[in-house]
C-alpha cells in the first residue's frame, strides 16, 4: 500500500506542484499507512507537512485542515506526546464549534476525540491540563 501512496505523491508533486491540496492529499494518505504500519517518524513528517500546506493554501478552519490537526493529534497521542497532542486537539475542537456549531455531527466526532484523549491521558498517568 505504502508503495501506491508513494507513487501518487510523486506524480502529484511533478504535476501539481508541492503546494497543491491535492499534494497534500497524498502527503496525509500516506502518512496514515505509515501510521498503522507503526513507522510513527515517518508519519509525523508527512502529517506535518500536509497541515502546513492545507494551512497556507485551504486557510486554518478549512475541514482538511482540521482533518490533519486530528490525524496529527492522533499521532502524538499514540506515541505519549500528550503535551504535542492537546493543543491540536483543542484548537481542532475550538474551529469546528465555531465554524459548524457544537451541534453538528462532525464536531460532536472531534468533542468525542477529544475526550477520548483525556481519558487515555489521565489513564496513562498524565494530569490534564487547566481549563480542558
Amino acid at each position: 500500500m505504502s508503495n501506491f501512496c508513494k507513487r501518487a505523491l510523486t506524480i502529484r508533486e511533478r504535476v501539481l506542484g508541492p503546494e497543491h491540496p491535492d499534494t497534500a492529499s497524498s502527503l496525509y494518505n500516506l502518512a496514515r499507512v505509515y501510521y498503522f504500519e507503526q513507522k510513527y517518524e515517518q508519519a509525523e513528517s508527512l502529517e506535518m507537512r500536509a497541515l502546513s500546506i492545507r494551512e497556507r493554501v485551504l486557510g486554518p478552519e478549512h475541514p482538511d485542515t482540521v482533518t490533519s490537526l486530528q490525524s496529527l493529534a492522533e499521532l502524538y497521542r499514540t506515541r505519549g506526546k500528550y503535551e504535542k497532542a492537546e493543543p491540536l486537539c483543542k484548537r481542532a475542537l475550538a474551529i469546528y464549534e465555531r465554524v459548524l456549531g457544537p451541534e453538528h455531527p462532525d464536531t460532536k466526532i472531534v468533542q468525542k476525540n477529544y475526550a477520548a484523549f483525556l481519558k487515555d491521558k489521565k489513564r496513562r498517568g498524565k494530569k490534564a491540563a487547566p481549563g480542558a
